[in-house]
């Protein structure tokens, strides 16, 4: 239906740098530098990942530069500190996100982790590139107009019993606004959520109202029941 960004496959860095478990702290730093990135992961041959060696990992060894008598004994950042190669720094195990995944399946994992960064795999544990939060931000480079073809896709296929009468739609900078009439109005929040969960929306204002009433000409005969306006 849509050209938006479905998974994280289409919003991902295919291209991603990563170390060996043997690599040397040096070679590390080294790598960040050249590709401009402050985390790498970690692969065995088959590359499938092992962890994730970021500049928060590497600072315990600048940290206890200078400490007399080195790093403590005992604690996860004077092991950090003491570590020389890739698979003794590393945050293991890595938090990673599966390509076919949606975009907000990968932003709660990122939120949950406190990490900037996923490195994203396949069914077998395979590196196939990373994702970041600037690229999961572009979803909401998505047209209102696409948002909003999307959204009245949505209701016409999910939701066809539901309204009295086609469905006011309108998109303004990812914001959409509904509105019109429906038969059951304990639906509302079904809809509500269904649009929701369209890529790029930032919000959903909610004008639905329930169904039109007749009017009541004999009010000896009492209310009119509810139909919908013919």
């Amino acid at each position: 239906m849509s050209d938006g960004p479905r998974t994280v496959n289409d919003v991902m860095t295919h291209k991603v740098v990563a170390v060996r478990g043997g690599a040397e702290f040096k070679d590390i730093v080294r790598t960040m530098r050249e590709w401009h990135v402050s985390a790498v992961p970690v692969v065995d041959d088959g590359q499938r990942v092992l962890g994730v060696v970021s500049e928060a990992d590497l600072l315990p060894k600048e940290e206890y530069r200078d400490t007399e008598g080195g790093p403590p004994a005992r604690g996860p950042r004077s092991a950090k500190a003491r570590g020389a190669t890739a698979e003794q720094v590393m945050t293991a195990p890595a938090v990673t996100v599966r390509a076919d995944a949606s975009p907000a399946r990968a932003a709660r994992a990122m939120a949950h982790a406190g990490v900037k960064r996923l490195p994203v795999v396949d069914g077998e544990g395979v590196l196939l590139g990373i994702v970041s939060r600037s690229d999961l931000l572009k979803v909401f480079l998505r047209s209102d107009e696409d948002i909003e073809a999307e959204v009245r896709h949505d209701i016409d296929t999910h939701l066809l019993a539901l309204p009295v009468r086609p469905i006011d739609v309108r998109v303004r900078n990812g914001v959409v606004t509904l509105s019109g009439h429906v038969r059951d109005t304990t639906l509302v929040p079904v809809l509500t959520r269904l649009v929701r969960t369209v890529e790029g929306v930032v919000d959903v204002e909610c004008d639905l109202e329930g169904p039109l009433r007749r009017p009541n000409l004999d009010p000896d005969l009492g209310d009119a029941p509810d139909t919908p306006a013919r």
